[in-house]
């Protein structure tokens, strides 16, 4: 069973900004280089969480998942068909995932800039929104391959599926899914602060470095996250919040909303490219 999203990786020609954009934008800490140059970014005491691998394009390279028992989590997987090498996979998406049975710990985090931290710990490193081709397909292997659970769906001039980790106290959603026909990808990467006014800082932050907003400072409807949504410099987005719901499986009901918002998160006047897409290969 996955436990939380552990770690992420991307490839970028931009990896460079993110050693100023993650410490003074988003308040995480560089930790080491990785062998290859890519910067690595902490959140928590864990040794890394984010890495941007140096690259010729903008990419999400992996995903990496805390799982409570890896050999029966490997079975699951290889019994839908898909081998596993070293712990890792690619889904029918294209997508690679990373397994690991523990998260290697460090010093004790030091925020890039002044903040009270992130919420991460049994929650994991925040959530990921995925672009899949086919959402029904999508439900299929998050749900019933990987084993997250449904927390909810809004249907608001596109369909998006969210997926919890099963327990007690999950993140309400540690995936969830969007359908663009045609097109593979990740739109953005959610990160929560313990406060509002660390939401607040790194918005004045972002505004007065003219940053581009993708979406404003809003609060949604299912998980009550109020957060903004700003564009990193390897092109997806980062949704950056606070005040996100938990979910206990013995009590949570799954529900539909017909808007994402209860207010705010206006995208700009002239929309963005919605994060790192490519086309399906047929």
């Amino acid at each position: 069973m996955i436990k939380n999203l552990a770690s992420i990786g991307f490839t970028s020609p931009a990896a460079e900004e993110w050693r100023s954009f993650g410490p003074e934008v988003l308040g995480a800490e560089l930790a080491s280089d990785g062998p290859d140059g890519a910067v690595r970014l902490r959140v928590d005491d864990a040794v890394h969480r984010i890495t941007i691998h140096p690259g010729e394009r903008n990419d999400l390279a992996y995903l990496g998942w805390e799982v409570d028992d890896l050999d029966a989590t490997i079975a699951q997987v290889e019994a839908a068909g898909l081998p596993v090498k070293d712990d890792a996979f690619v889904d029918p998406f294209g997508f690679r995932h990373e397994l690991v049975s523990a998260i290697e710990r460090g010093a004790p985090f030091t925020p890039g800039r002044p903040m009270s931290g992130f919420v991460t710990g049994e929650q994991g490193l925040g959530h990921v929104v995925l672009i899949v081709p086919d959402l029904a397909a999508g439900e299929a292997f998050f749900g019933d391959v990987l084993g997250f659970r449904l927390s909810d769906s809004v249907e608001a001039g596109v369909s998006l599926r969210f997926f919890h980790c099963a327990g007690h106290a999950s993140r309400h959603h540690t995936v969830a899914l969007a359908s663009v026909p045609g097109m593979v990808g990740l739109h953005h990467l959610m990160l929560e602060v313990t406060t509002l006014d660390d939401v607040g800082t790194a918005l004045d932050i972002v505004d007065e470095r003219e940053m581009r907003l993708a979406m404003t400072l809003g609060r949604h409807t299912n998980d009550l996250m109020t957060s903004f949504y700003v564009r990193t410099p390897s092109g997806f987005e980062i949704e950056y919040g606070t005040g996100g719901l938990l979910v206990d499986d013995d009590s949570w009901e799954v529900g539909l909303h017909t808007a994402q918002s209860i207010w705010g998160h206006h995208p700009p006047a002239e929309r963005l490219f919605p994060g790192i897409l490519a086309p399906v290969e047929s």
